[in-house]
């Protein structure tokens, strides 16, 4: 009767052993788990931090790399200015090119002159060159003298035949040789629907043989007092951006079989007017606007004179057309540079 009651109060007893190990097994384990996921908050926070770090070397890695572009791009823009100023100012002055001015200074033979003067003649004109030679051309030991004194350099301007080294090339190299008078533009067809490529021809290599204030385009048929002409130009050293001569315009004829046949006729709008230009037979341009022309040649419209030609260069730019009476071969004038013969 007793062994029941004993045996019942042992069996409370460990229900309550086991219930208190298994509680002690259940916070061990809870603090086992919670020790674990702290351990690995902290690495997951090392490993954060670590990543962060990394991640800021790289950043400044690439400011630094972004730095270095920004100071070469400031350097670059530095240059550019400088440039752009630089040729600002030779567009000022003319359009020169910074080489040209360098071999302008390191060359004597380069030495400022007061004019240069081409006389455009051609195939069979020897009669004409001779006739100017003996009136108003010097030669010789004169034709440097008046170079040294007065300024003018004088030439006869002539491109080269259509059969390259033929009789006719070979006549004016013997008459050059015997003269030394000549500029013989050799990459320069010589035929008359040339003219216009011939003028900026010999403007570009008067410009890379002389510097000189103005640039001077005669006929092998106009007779030219030096003297004259030195002083007429002399009054326009103080214009930078000069275009002078006997000013004129005229009809543009759509015709081909006229004698002054323009092929590009509808460009002068329904007037048929050319605009105003110097007329041919003399007229000088100033030493910025031959640069101007020497430099743009491969891009500057020729027409089928070149005097129209000529004008049509300068029609967008800032220059004053002066339209000096004393180029006016054609009219009897007291004190006129030119006639016509």
């Amino acid at each position: 009767m007793h062994s029941r009651p004993s045996q019942n109060r042992l069996l409370s007893l460990r229900s309550k052993i086991a219930a208190l190990l298994l509680g002690m097994l259940s916070t061990m384990a809870a603090i086992y788990v919670a020790g674990r996921m702290w351990q690995d908050a902290e690495a997951r926070v090392h490993l954060i931090q670590e990543i962060d770090k990394t991640n800021s070397q790289v950043h400044t890695a690439i400011s630094v790399d972004d730095t270095l572009k920004i100071i070469t791009c400031r350097e670059q823009q530095k240059k550019l200015f400088a440039m752009e100023t630089e040729l600002a100012a030779a567009r000022k002055e003319g359009f020169v090119r910074k080489s040209l001015v360098e071999n302008e200074k390191a060359d004597d033979s380069r030495k400022r002159v007061l004019a240069v003067v081409g006389i455009f003649t051609t195939f069979g004109r020897k009669k004409n060159r001779e006739a100017i030679r003996m009136a108003w051309m010097p030669t010789g030991a004169a034709m440097k003298k008046v170079a040294n004194e007065k300024g003018i350099v004088v030439r006869f301007v002539i491109g080269r035949s259509p059969n390259h080294g033929d009789s006719l090339d070979k006549q004016i190299d013997s008459e050059s040789r015997q003269t030394n008078d000549f500029i013989v533009l050799d990459g320069q067809l010589e035929a008359s629907e040339e003219a216009s490529k011939k003028m900026k021809s010999f403007v570009t290599h008067a410009v890379e043989s002389w510097d000189a204030e103005f640039y001077v385009k005669v006929n092998d048929d106009v007779f030219v007092n030096i003297d004259i002409l030195g002083a007429t130009l002399t009054t326009y050293l103080n214009k930078p951006r000069v275009y002078i001569g006997c000013m004129k315009s005229g009809e543009v004829f759509s015709e081909p079989t006229h004698k002054w046949y323009e092929p590009d006729w509808w460009k002068f709008g329904d007037a048929k007017s050319y605009p105003r230009h110097a007329s041919g037979e003399i007229y000088a341009i100033s030493r910025a606007l031959a640069q101007f022309v020497s430099i743009n040649r491969s891009i500057l419209r020729t027409y089928a004179h070149d005097d129209v030609s000529a004008g049509s260069w300068f029609i967008g730019l800032d220059v004053e057309h002066i339209n000096e009476r004393k180029f006016c071969c054609s009219a009897l004038i007291p004190g006129a540079i030119c006639t016509a013969v």
